[in-house]
Order: structure tokens, then sequence, then C-alpha cells
């Protein structure tokens, strides 16, 4: 059989090529993510900065422990004038990394003291945290930032992993079934020779197998050199932090040859299956109808995965619309509908062939034979139907949720300006009302162990607020906000309007407080909210503010910039979608890969398809068209395969949309769907690019 297997690679090696390259570059990219998906498991261990020079560090109480877990407060509490005093009696005392640095009566969030850790704990007690050693960098600004920094990067590196498998998978299945489906004479015939099903099978899986060793060698060294350029790539597209850089791990070598190998031998397994079924008549077959293409086995499967694709759609609506607003779930979820869209695409040419306007006779000639040859129209179809769905999908996806979060926030107030800061200083502006927001938080107990934090809203002047506010209330009124109260949204297990609940405020603190009113979720920004007086630490970053009918806006707003110290904005221009540079950037490298996959799946099936039309285009020749009128139709019925594609990618594409359509409906948020005409377009351009030279290139050679 290995004989056999290499004596097919030799006489065969052109149909090898397209898949050779497709999974050469899968493993090559599945190693060069795997590379840097390692490198963003630890962040590096960095030295303590701030309080290098005191070996112990006490910080002020930030945490407390419920449900068995250890949970972050909001608001830390300092270390207080009190234990301030008790500390300097055990020694050198520093506070912002200066010994003898003034202290004001509120404290410091964290002093560093020249004396014996045990001594140290002894006086602190549960008034604080003792640090030593490579724990003081805790008490650094923002110590979690590095591995904060590498969360974007560890999400992009997953998706786009989980997409190359998918479309490496898919590309080499499709690759091996049509290259099957052109040797169905040669199987015949070695079937006359006296071959049994298990031999063709055998050599079928030997040929994969080794084209699969060898693509995943080169794709395992395609994947050291393609890493390092990967994390320049995202360290200058501002996804990945200066210092990224890709370690010297292992294991994504190991998994991405095997990966390569595993996916080599399963694509050809269905085509080899079906190659052992081609009986010794199949060598004396002309007809260039395609018969038989889509066994019961293929509907049975196709029409399961799309019903499941279908139902996960309607079970997430039904039960957690709120989850089809997460990247996670649109980037994966579409794979599903893909798979059995591809599947069933044999079945759905002839009508969607169809139903495109095609006049003439040159358009009458490419009906005829795309729906003669439905193998090689929807081999040719499957990879546009990936790129299109997967842009359609992902950027629609998400440039839509930004759209309506833009839109719900700009709806749910009545201001004309907005004013932004890190920590601004309201202060009372002629003609105009002022509404001073706070970020805070609010943990609530959620059965009967987990406790759940939920990002709030501290309000500073509740009667303002009310004045501007146009929350989707959907029980009680936002006038009833106060010091003992708390507005809730749907997602809270309790939501009853004036039944009380108890939270831990942002400090800490136990609160019993009243629901005054109940919001719509939404796209996720309807949180809690509070007054200032719950969340005394919090500092003002927002403030909404509307103008009196006869206040000059250039005044105010020179106004608001000197007493706040912010940033002024027109209310209007936020609510202008607006998807982050770096989550563009991350779905165009998604993207990016399907798109390369497609261009390769392209190439290599027409120059498979249109090598073995010799007979059909000599037919067309001797019926009086000329050369030129040849090559037309076989650029006019690549483009119908490719329009075909496309249609039914629109079609996953528009499901997939409805479904966020509708969850954003049941949310109570602004439906604003934003398709991507401009990279469909490119997308499309490149297939037709790709696609229409190949099938030309070997007409050429085959007339």
């Amino acid at each position: 059989m290995l004989r056999l297997a290499i004596s097919g690679l030799r006489s065969r090696w052109a149909s090898f090529v397209g898949g050779f390259i497709a999974l050469a570059l899968g493993v090559g990219l599945l190693a060069t993510m795997g590379l840097g998906l390692a490198s963003t498991f630890e962040a590096p261990e960095r030295a303590p900065q701030r309080f290098a020079a005191s070996p112990v560090v006490v910080i002020g109480q930030d945490t407390f422990t419920a449900g068995g877990r250890t949970h972050e407060l909001a608001h830390p509490h300092p270390v207080d004038a009190g234990l301030l005093r008790d500390l300097r009696a055990l020694g050198e005392v520093r506070t912002g990394g200066r010994p003898g640095a003034p202290v004001d009566a509120r404290g410091v969030d964290a002093v560093g003291v020249d004396a014996d850790p045990g001594a140290v704990r002894r006086v602190v007690g549960d008034r604080g945290r003792v640090l030593t050693g490579d724990e003081r960098r805790q008490a650094d600004p923002e110590p979690e930032r590095d591995a904060e920094a590498l969360v974007m990067v560890n999400a992009l590196l997953g998706t786009a992993g989980g997409v190359t498998a998918f479309v490496s998978v898919f590309v080499v299945a499709s690759t091996s079934a049509f290259a099957v489906a052109l040797r169905r004479r040669e199987f015949g015939l070695l079937r006359l020779a006296g071959a049994t099903p298990g031999q063709v099978r055998r050599a079928l899986l030997a040929e994969a197998a080794i084209v699969g060793i060898a693509a995943s060698a080169a794709g395992c060294a395609l994947g050291a050199w393609g890493a390092p350029v990967l994390a320049r790539v995202l360290v200058d597209g501002g996804i990945a932090p200066a210092w990224f850089a890709i370690g010297d791990a292992g294991w994504p070598f190991h998994t991405a040859f095997w990966t390569g190998l595993l996916v080599a031998v399963t694509g050809a397994w269905a085509a080899a299956r079906r190659a052992g079924r081609t009986g010794p008549v199949e060598a004396l077959r002309e007809a260039d109808v395609d018969q038989g293409v889509l066994p019961v086995s293929r509907r049975l499967l196709g029409a399961a995965l799309l019903l499941t694709g279908l139902g996960l759609l309607g079970w997430t609506l039904l039960t957690d619309p709120s989850d089809l607003l997460k990247r996670k779930t649109y980037t994966t979820q579409p794979m599903i509908l893909i798979t059995a869209v591809a599947l069933l695409a044999p079945l759905l040419v002839r009508p969607v062939a169809r139903a495109l306007p095609l006049p003439g006779v040159t358009g009458m000639l490419v009906r005829a034979s795309t729906t003669a040859a439905l193998r090689r129209t929807a081999a040719v179809a499957a990879p546009v139907l990936v790129t299109v769905a997967m842009a359609g999908s992902l950027i629609g996806s998400a440039e839509t949720v930004t759209a309506s979060e833009a839109a719900e926030a700009r709806g749910q107030t009545a201001a004309d300006l907005v004013v932004t800061g890190d920590a601004l200083t309201p202060a009372p502006v002629p003609g105009a009302t002022l509404s001073p927001t706070a970020s805070t938080a609010v943990f609530v107990r959620d059965g009967d162990v987990a406790v759940v934090r939920y990002e709030t809203r501290a309000v500073a002047d509740p009667a303002a607020f009310a004045e501007l506010a146009r929350l989707p209330v959907v029980a009680g009124d936002v006038r009833d906000l106060n010091d003992g109260s708390i507005i809730v949204n749907e997602d809270w297990e309790r939501r009853t309007v004036g039944e009380r609940v108890d939270v831990r405020l942002g400090d800490g603190r136990r609160a019993s407080l009243r629901i005054a009113a109940v919001l719509a979720l939404g796209t996720g920004g309807n949180g809690p909210y509070v007054t200032a007086a719950n969340a005394p630490a919090a500092a003002v970053d927002r403030i909404d503010v509307r103008l009196a009918p006869d206040a000059d806006p250039a005044a105010v707003t020179a106004a608001l910039r000197e007493a706040t110290g912010g940033t002024v904005t027109p209310a209007d221009a936020r609510a202008a979608p607006a998807t982050s540079p770096q989550t563009r950037l991350g779905l165009l490298v998604v993207l990016g890969i399907a798109l390369l996959y497609t261009v390769i799946s392209l190439a290599s099936t027409l120059l498979m398809a249109t090598s073995v039309r010799g007979r059909e285009l000599r037919s067309l020749r001797l019926a009086g068209a000329t050369r030129a009128q040849v090559l037309r139709v076989v650029a006019v019925e690549t483009l119908v395969a490719v329009g075909i594609g496309a249609v039914l990618g629109a079609a996953v594409t528009a499901v997939n949309l409805s479904g966020l359509a509708a969850a954003l409906a049941a949310l109570s948020a602004p439906v604003t769907l934003a398709l991507p005409w401009t990279v469909l377009a490119a997308a499309l351009a490149a297939c037709a690019l790709v696609a229409v030279p190949s099938a030309l290139l070997m007409c050429r050679r085959a007339r």
C-alpha cells in the first residue's frame, strides 16, 4: 500500500499541492498561536518598585472573603492615622516611598516599615495586610497591569487558534473529498484490476498520512519563524504590551504537529470510505453529470448540524439573550451553521443557480454546467461561504453590539454635554444643570454560596440625576433613589420594587437597601445605581450637563473645563459607534486567516477541476464556440460559483445577525444593525481575483 500511495503522490502531485499548503499553513498558524498563547499565561515577575527599600509593606484592607472566595474591594480602606502612629513606634515608616512624607486625615493606601515582619503583623492585626518579599509589588500602582494587559492577547490568540483549526479541517476535508470524486475512474480501474475496497481505502489514508507528516513538519518550522513576527505585530498594533515576547514552550509544536496529522487523516477518512465503495463499472463511466453527490449520511449530518445551530440560537434567545452579545458566542456559534450549510451545499446549488440572473446563450451554458457539475460548484462555493459568513457574522456582530451600546448610552440621558475625567471636581456653572456620578461596585450573594460583583454608578445629586436620566425602567421610579435605596436591573435574583436586598458596598461595608426601581438589562451597561453616601471613596468620573434654554454652549463648555478639569464633549458624539482599534485588528487577523485559506482552497480546487475538463471544452469548440467564448464561459461559471458561495454565506450571516437583533430587542436595547460592506466587498473581490485566473490558467492547459 505504501508503494501504491507514493506512486499516486508522484503521478497526481498537483492534486495534493493545495492540501499540502493548506495543512502546512494551518500547522504553522497553530504553532504560532500556541507559542503566543503560552507566552500569555504568566506575566513577567517584576521586582517591587514603590517600596523597594522597605523590608515590610502595610497596605489598607482591600479584600474581603465571602462564599469561600476572596473578592477585591472597589474602594480599599486606607492605612489610617492611628495605625500609622503604631507603626512608627516599630521603626522608620515610608509613605509614598519617601521617608517622612505628609499624611492627610484620610490616611494613605500603603506604607513601608523598617521593622521585624512578625512585630508588624502583631500590631496590624485585621486593620490591614502585611506584605514581605515579592509580595511588596502589590503596593505598586496597578500591580495587576501586566496580567491584565495579556487578557486581550490571550482571547485573540485563543479565538484565532480555534478559527484556524476549524477552517483547516474544513478546507482539507473539502479538498480531499473533491480530489477523490475526480479520481473515481482511477479507483474503478483499481477495482477492475482486483483491488479490494480495503486496499483502496488504505492507499488513500497512506497518501494522507505522508502528506500530513510532511506538511506538519513544514508547518512547525513555519510556526517557529512566524511567532516572533506575530509578537511584533501585536505590540505594534497596541494589542500586546511593549514587553511581550515569545517564550520557549515546546508543547505548541507537539500540539500543532499531531493536530495537523490528525486533520490530514481525518479529512481523508470520509473520502476514503467513499472511494472504497467505488465499483469496477466506474472505470467505464463517461457521464459529466454528477449523481449521488449528497449521500444520506451527509444529508442527515448536515440537517442535524443545521437544527443544532438554529436550536442553540433559539435556546439562548429564550434563556439568556445577553450571551449572544458576547464575543465568544458570536465568534464560535456561526461555525455550526457554516458547517451545516457547507455539507448541504450540493443540495442548495441548483435552486441558487437558477435564481441568479444569467441571460443569453452564455448564461444558459453556465447554468447547465453549474447545475450538472454539483461537486465542482459546491467545492468552489464552500470556501467563499466560510469567508463571507465569518466576515459578516464576526465584524457585523461586533459593530452591531458597539452601535447598540452607543445608541443605548445616548438614549439614557437628556444631557447636552458630558464631562469625563479620572477625578472631576463638580462645581455649579451658570446656565447648566449638572448630574455628577462616580464608578463603584456592589457585591450581592447569588444563591447560597456565590457572590456576584456588579459595576455600579454612585449618584451625587439624586434630584438632578432623576431630571436628566432616561433609564429603561420596567418597574418603580428613579426619583425614589435615596441613601437607603438602590436601583437594580433584571439580572438580579431579587428585583421586586420595595423589597430589601443585603449588599456589600464597594468599600466592604454591609448595607440593606430598598429597591427603588428595576431597569431592563440592555446591552449590559444598565448597572445598579446608589447614592454617593453609599460610595464616599468613589471619585466622580462623569458629569452629565443639560444647558438652560438661554445658555451659551461655548461659554458653558469653557466654564466646565475650568471648573471640573475634565474633557467636555457633546452628548450626541457619544452615540457614534466606535469599535476599538485593538478589537477590530483582532477580528481582521481572524478573518485574514479565513481568507488566506479560502484563496488556497479556491486555487487548488479550480486547478484540479479545470485540469480534467479537456473533453468538455473540446466539445464546446466542436460545437462552434471560439476560444474567447470558451474562456468567457469558464470565467462566468467560476464567478457564478463564487456568487453562490456569497449567497449562502450571506444567508448564514442573516441568520446570525437576526438572532443578535432579536436578543437586543429582548433586552430592551436599541437594535442598530451594522454590516461590514467594505470588508465583505474586499473579501469577495479577493475570491474572484484568485478564482477566475486559476480557472483560466488550467483552462488553457486543458484545451
